[in-house]
């Protein structure tokens, strides 16, 4: 392990150091001149500031110790000296001074010697600053990154939150988009319906045209055979004028019977074109009744399948929409859970890194409170100085070395 050599500052390069510092304000005379009262209470100011010593416990006696002695109020002046010189001492040698605090110093100081202690004690001080103003920005860069994951998971939070509300939102919207399916598949088995209800009514529609021609041609034959009738008539009635008396008194019974049996048969025929007319007549109101029908059936068809269609285009439209969202929601979260992995990395990476050099500087720390011995038994020493101390001692080694 190096020897540190310490660079031995002097009285101006002191007093000033004490002022920037704020530990105390002396000038050099005082430190030309020192007095007993002067190095206690400078000593305890540098203890304070190393925070070895805190600003309640100057007060305080070891009242056990004090217990020991006779007449303890003549003693507790002797007490807070000893007690002073032990920290003083243990700080001094933990920084490895090459000059022997001693009780002397305390009570009948020297200008030489108390300048020596003054500058291994604030060299040590300075470095300290030094390397704690070192670690500040890594201190502040974990305390960021814990901010920010602080930060991230609040927001992970509230996108979950939002998940789960709009997934909540979506199941109670569920049973209202299978009723909208219901209805959309009741529409088009409507359509479906109505189709083949069309078919159909062509189908008969048809056969109607069918049947209606058959009568129009059964009507055009009897117009035609009447027609014939009437001609033959005709004829008989112009033989009957140009024949003889004798061919009329035989004939007229034979013209007569023919004559009856013609016009039995016109009626008939007049007869059975009034029958064909009326159902001529029906079959056109049926005909158009149909394709009347057949209209309306199409019309509001039409109608049904617009309205299914649009309800099923705003359905899947809002599906879509809520789907997009969702997964813009989806993207934005793993975005932020990914962010958050990588400054969880970081901040591990850094945690790491100063867990392994505090286990590093805690293991040197421990070689040297092992080299350090308790100077007495009745009086407590300051732990604090310890992990201090070799806090700079490590960096001192460390700095020797490089």
């Amino acid at each position: 392990m190096s020897k540190f050599d310490y660079p031995r500052l002097s009285a101006t390069e002191i007093v000033t150091i004490l002022t920037e510092t704020e530990i105390a304000v002396i000038t050099e005379n005082d430190l030309k001149n020192p007095n007993p009262d002067f190095v206690s209470d400078l000593y305890t100011r540098l203890l304070i500031f190393l925070d070895v010593l805190h600003e309640d416990d100057q007060g305080q006696l070891d009242f056990a110790a004090l217990e020991q002695l006779e007449n303890p109020d003549l003693h507790v002046r002797s007490v807070q000296i000893m007690k002073l010189y032990s920290m003083v001492k243990e700080v001094v040698t933990t920084v490895n001074c090459p000059m022997n605090f001693t009780l002397k110093d305390l009570i009948r100081p020297d200008a030489t010697r108390t300048e020596y202690f003054l500058s291994a004690i604030l060299n040590f001080c300075l470095y300290k600053d030094t390397k704690m103003n070192l670690l500040r920005p890594i201190a502040e860069d974990l305390t960021r990154l814990d901010e920010q994951r602080s930060e991230l998971e609040d927001k992970i939070s509230q996108l979950n939150a939002e998940i789960a509300a709009y997934n909540e939102v979506r199941e109670r919207e569920l049973p209202l988009v299978q009723e909208v399916d219901a209805k959309v598949k009741e529409l088009r088995q409507t359509i479906q319906d109505l189709n083949k209800h069309q078919v159909s009514l062509r189908t008969t529609l048809n056969k109607l045209k069918e049947k209606t021609g058959a009568l129009d041609e059964k009507f055009s034959q009897t117009e035609f055979d009447l027609v014939q009738s009437v001609q033959q008539n005709a004829d008989l009635r112009s033989k009957i004028v140009q024949s003889p008396e004798k061919l009329q008194v035989n004939s007229a019974k034979s013209i007569e019977k023919d004559y009856k049996s013609l016009k039995a048969r016109l009626n008939d025929d007049v007869v059975l074109d009034k029958s064909l007319e009326a159902k001529l007549i029906e079959r056109q109101g049926k005909v158009e009744q149909l394709d009347e029908l057949q209209q309306q059936l199409e019309k509001e068809r039409n109608l049904k399948s617009e309205d299914a269609t649009r309800a099923f285009e705003n359905v899947k439209l809002e599906m879509e929409s809520k789907r997009q969202d969702l997964e813009a929601r989806q993207k934005k979260v793993e975005a932020v859970v990914t962010e958050v992995d990588a400054i969880t990395s970081k901040t591990k990476f850094v945690k790491e890194s100063g867990a392994a050099k505090l286990q590093e500087l805690a293991s040197k720390a421990e070689e040297i409170v092992e080299k350090v011995t308790v100077s007495s038994e009745t009086i407590p020493m300051c732990s604090r100085v310890f992990a201090v101390s070799a806090i700079y001692k490590l960096h001192w080694d460390s700095a020797a070395s490089d």
